[in-house]
């Protein structure tokens, strides 16, 4: 998010408008640099140990047999992890924490295609606004590095619950859509903001746009770190269909929220994520304190 947003940056931070020619060669570089990160995953070598030659062809011989076995039941394999991944999406704690995750995609569509686009459509920033677009981008980068390494440390030894970290997430949310709710003009997710009927309530300002930016960033930040926590605690022996589970939800409510996101003006999507908030917030506290009880039972 940082170097990908600076080369934007320095790419359009003189453009009054993007030509198609600008559009393409951001998608050619990021193109090619993704590609050239699976490839290098691809080569890499999963070396467990050092064996003599012969224990090296019975281990060929071993894995070959292996491969034909798994070959064969491969599709027994996937239907039963279907199966499972249903049975544990019908659970009480996945179908809360679903609300939540909900939430999270919602915002994930927001910063990372909508919030910018609003930033570029804004005519009061000026010719700086093209170029604010990589700036914001890096802000929400920075937010959410700084929040997975906060969290990350002060999470080690339970310094630090969960609930706290979810509450402080809804509060820099909360203020990030307030400020942006006044200094953007509700048409901006649809065309250039030149609408009087949407002018926004504040003079736009950049300096406002970036720490609304780095808000989102941090708060994301709050909510993903303690999903991923409490989903490996509670599904410690199903983590893959727990995740999978985590991951097909966000990215249908991702996709939704993009599929809106052309439609309805700034306010109303404003609207929707923070009604998700607040019951993602309700569903999450709900699962933590149900998590807390039956370890507290355990322990007596």
């Amino acid at each position: 998010m940082l170097f990908g947003n600076l080369y934007v940056y320095l790419q359009w931070r003189d453009t009054a408008a993007i030509s198609d020619y600008e559009r393409s060669t951001v998608f050619i570089v990021l193109s090619v640099v993704s590609l050239a990160g699976t490839t290098i995953l691809l080569l890499l070598r999963n070396i467990k140990h050092v064996e003599s030659s012969s224990e090296s062809n019975d281990s060929l011989l071993q894995d070959s047999r292996l491969f034909k076995e798994k070959a064969t039941s491969a599709m027994d394999q996937i239907m039963s992890e279907f199966w499972s991944m249903l049975r544990l999406f019908r659970t009480k704690n996945m179908l809360l924490l679903s609300v939540t995750i909900v939430y999270s995609g919602l915002v994930l569509t927001f910063y990372s295609g909508v919030y910018g686009t609003c930033i570029g459509a804004t005519r009061e920033f000026g010719p700086v606004a093209k170029g604010l677009i990589g700036l914001s981008g890096i802000f929400i980068g920075i937010g959410e590095i700084l929040g997975g390494g906060i969290f990350g440390l002060l999470c080690i030894n339970n310094q630090f619950r969960r609930t706290s970290a979810i509450l402080l997430g809804v509060i820099v949310h909360l203020l990030a859509f307030y400020l942006i709710f006044l200094i953007i003009p509700g048409d901006a997710p649809l065309e250039d903001a030149t609408s009087r009927r949407y002018e926004p309530y504040l003079s736009p300002s950049p300096t406002v746009a970036l720490i609304s930016s780095f808000l989102l960033g941090l708060g994301d930040s709050c909510f993903n770190t303690q999903l991923y926590s409490v989903l490996g605690i509670l599904y410690s022996q199903q983590s893959g269909p727990a995740f999978a589970i985590f991951k097909f939800v966000q990215s249908i409510s991702a996709a939704v929220a993009f599929g809106y996101s052309n439609y309805l003006v700034l306010p109303w999507q404003l609207l929707i994520m923070t009604t998700f908030c607040f019951f993602g917030t309700l569903s999450f506290f709900t699962v933590e304190n149900v998590e807390e009880n039956a370890s507290g039972l355990q322990d007596f």
